[in-house]
């Protein structure tokens, strides 16, 4: 089974990491962007630009408190549980994410790298002042929309938005340089710098594992491609470990 497979490489593999994308987060109810149902088949990504909050900050936060209530009501599931099961067995060291959902630290992993933020924080554009996203909300609902600081400044999500820098792009990459093997979930491998991660490690000569619903570019260098529900995946992976380190 594929799951042994992966299960043997972690067991004989220095240095491991996750690298994950939206697709991790769909069991949880959190649609991910380009998928079929994905987020942006149904809005404009520059719903979710700097441009556009520079512009109507209004109409972006119109738009983006939809995105914060379904994040307040999400709970990780089985495969954020599966990541922090491994790096507790010390068999993943980091996980580098993409989402910004903050669900792997709620499913207990420690060692998370987030190159898109984290939408459970929001801070003042004017002085700084950072804010729990829920408290923002609570602004929203009562009319002030875009909420604002104290200050007088109007509050936004600390998250990447679109034509912006990502966060800890040399961390995460240095982490690559030093790995000798990355499982890349749910992630469709496509955004700029965030898919150097996978790059970087398999170009280094580390191994490359891909497990994701659908085809992605990186497919052809990867040394496994599992094309599979990455919430019934992972908790196979971690059965094997566990049958495995038993019997040694």
């Amino acid at each position: 089974m594929q799951c042994d497979k992966v299960g043997d490489m972690l067991l004989t593999s220095t240095f491991s990491i996750a690298f994950t994308g939206a697709g991790i987060s769909t069991a949880s109810g959190i649609p991910d962007f380009r998928g079929p149902n994905g987020l942006w088949k149904k809005y404009s990504p520059e719903l979710a630009s700097i441009e556009y909050f520079n512009k109507d900050p209004k109409g972006f936060w119109e738009f983006y408190s939809l995105r914060m209530r379904g994040l307040f009501t999400a709970l990780p599931n089985k495969a954020h549980y599966a990541l922090a099961e491994l790096e507790k067995l010390g068999l993943i060291k980091y996980v580098i994410t993409q989402n910004i959902d903050g669900l792997h630290q709620l499913a207990g992993s420690k060692n998370v790298i987030e190159l898109h933020g984290n939408m459970r924080k929001s801070y003042c554009v004017k002085c700084l002042r950072t804010y729990e996203s829920k408290i923002v909300l609570e602004k929203i609902d009562n009319g002030e929309i875009p909420p604002r600081c104290d200050c007088g400044g109007i509050i936004r999500p600390d998250v990447v938005l679109f034509g912006e820098p990502v966060y800890n792009i040399h961390e995460a990459l240095n982490i690559a340089r030093e790995s000798d093997m990355v499982l890349a979930i749910g992630s469709s491998l496509t955004v700029y710098p965030a898919n150097m991660i996978p790059l970087t490690i398999k170009e280094n000569g580390g191994k490359l594992v891909i497990i994701n619903a659908e085809e992605t570019p990186l497919d052809e260098m990867a040394d496994l491609v599992i094309n599979d529900r990455v919430e019934e995946f992972l908790p196979c992976v971690v059965d094997y470990i566990r049958n495995q380190l038993k019997e040694r």
